[in-house]
């Protein structure tokens, strides 16, 4: 089967496409290259470079006949949205639709879309599943959402199957170390201390120790990037066996604190890692964790890779190169 791959060429989306080129897709790249890297794409995938935005070229992609296609592309740091929130609704709405509208066109079978569990704001009750409410606490997350509302009418107005898949944070890197290209801009807890660690940065920021947690750091959810391609790769075949769409969330139900983290990252580089404690965040709540019993129950998956050590070595594994360049 032939797969497309939009945002292909990042950090999520350079995994997903080598998943499935492990398992035998045909898969072509469309990317942009705005935040993903040259690096990170494979020979054996095709590449197209172009912009969601850009609906006619989104459309001639699409008429090459693919069976499914993944949305990775779209922008995803959820401070950010919260002051710059039309340059979210460009990137991840208007791009959304541009792209949903050339697969309709093209009847594709299953749309495929790397969602997030930021859909659910603060939680409830833990761990959040997909029963939880649905009221985001960020733009970022009202945008995901958004785009699934937006699947969801298609599915009943075009007759358009799709796969959502939600989950926090995305960790770790290729366990055979197939990847080598880290994201140039991040916001997430694990390249941050990396970048601590090799020294691309003085110190790593704590946003508080007070919190209701096992050492007073926020607890947050994790999931290594292998465990989460293949997660997607499972959703696509389900939908292609069963044609009927689904949503699922991924995660851990336990999590790790920022301490755990630091800590484990210390003891696996051999690395000083400093770090300072400041105040709080406003608006971070003290635990963010996800169930993933529906994953389990439909699509067989189980995370392979997500322990703690895994996340950090891998992680380390590709960061340690520009520690080695500074020291040449």
């Amino acid at each position: 089967m032939k797969i497309l791959v939009i945002g292909g060429a990042g950090y999520i989306g350079s995994h997903v496409a080598r998943e499935f080129l492990d398992r035998g897709y045909e898969v072509t790249v469309y990317d942009n290259l705005s935040t993903g890297r040259e690096m990170n794409l494979f020979e054996e995938a095709d590449f197209v470079q172009g912009d969601i935005l850009d609906s006619d070229a989104m459309t001639a992609v699409m008429q090459r006949g693919f069976d499914g296609c993944v949305l990775l592309a779209g922008l995803k740091a959820a401070g950010e949205s919260m002051v710059r929130p039309e340059i979210f609704s460009t990137n991840n709405i208007c791009g959304a639709v541009s792209v949903i509208n050339a697969a309709a066109a093209s009847g594709i079978r299953c749309f495929l879309f790397s969602s997030s569990a930021a859909i659910f704001g603060n939680p409830v009750y833990l761990p959040i599943d997909e029963n939880h409410p649905k009221e985001p606490s960020n733009y970022y997350g009202f945008t995901k959402l958004e785009i699934e509302r937006m699947l969801e009418w298609y599915e009943r107005l075009k007759g358009m199957k799709f796969a959502s898949v939600r989950y926090f944070n995305a960790a770790g890197y290729d366990v055979r170390g197939r990847v080598r290209g880290f994201e140039l801009t991040t916001a997430n807890l694990l390249p941050l201390v990396m970048e601590t660690a090799v020294g691309m940065r003085k110190e790593l920021l704590v946003f508080g120790e007070d919190y209701d947690t096992r050492d007073g750091t926020c607890i947050r959810d994790y999931i290594h990037v292998n465990d989460l391609a293949e997660a997607h790769v499972l959703a696509f075949e389900k939908v292609i066996e069963t044609g009927e769409s689904l949503a699922v969330n991924l995660g851990s139900e336990t999590g790790h604190t920022v301490f755990e983290m630091l800590d484990a990252s210390r003891r696996i580089t051999g690395q000083p890692i400093p770090a300072r404690v400041v105040e709080r965040r406003p608006g971070d709540p003290p635990v963010l964790v996800a169930t993933s019993a529906k994953a389990h129950e439909l699509l067989g998956w189980r995370p392979r890779y997500s322990d703690l050590d895994t996340l950090v070595e891998s992680t380390w594994n590709v960061y340690r190169a520009v520690l080695k360049t500074t020291d040449s």
